[in-house]
């Protein structure tokens, strides 16, 4: 199994800023894409950004020049930068990664357990 592991969240106040991480661990061969979702109450999960094969990011119109996405590949870690947030950023952010445990694997997806951001105005 893969694990992930999400750290970061918290309460700020709009303008502020916060960083989440996310830690991998288990059995990996690869990572191919790694993205944080995020569900506010009553609303659908959405992609906010993702990274693909290490260095192609990509990211939802809403949060673009003021999130940034990146990984650390020696230490399986994910990470969003986010800076300022917005009430509207408020919601549980999870990391989602599609991952292969051994070279001749197929690649599975797995999701993180979230972690609250919550912004007051």
């Amino acid at each position: 199994q893969v694990q992930l592991v999400e750290s970061g969240g918290g309460l700020v106040q709009a303008g502020g800023s916060l960083r989440l991480s996310c830690a991998a661990s288990g059995t990996i061969f690869s990572i191919n894409v790694m993205s944080w979702y995020r569900q506010a109450p009553g609303k659908q999960r959405e992609l906010v950004a993702s990274i693909v094969n290490g260095n192609n990011t990509s990211y939802r119109e809403s949060v673009k020049g003021r999130f940034t996405i990146s990984r650390d590949n020696a230490k399986n870690t994910l990470y969003l930068q986010m800076n300022s947030l917005k009430p509207e950023d408020t919601a549980v952010y999870y990391c989602y990664v599609i991952a292969r445990r051994q070279a001749w694997g197929a690649q599975s997806s797995y999701w993180g357990q979230g972690t609250q951001v919550t912004v007051s105005s």
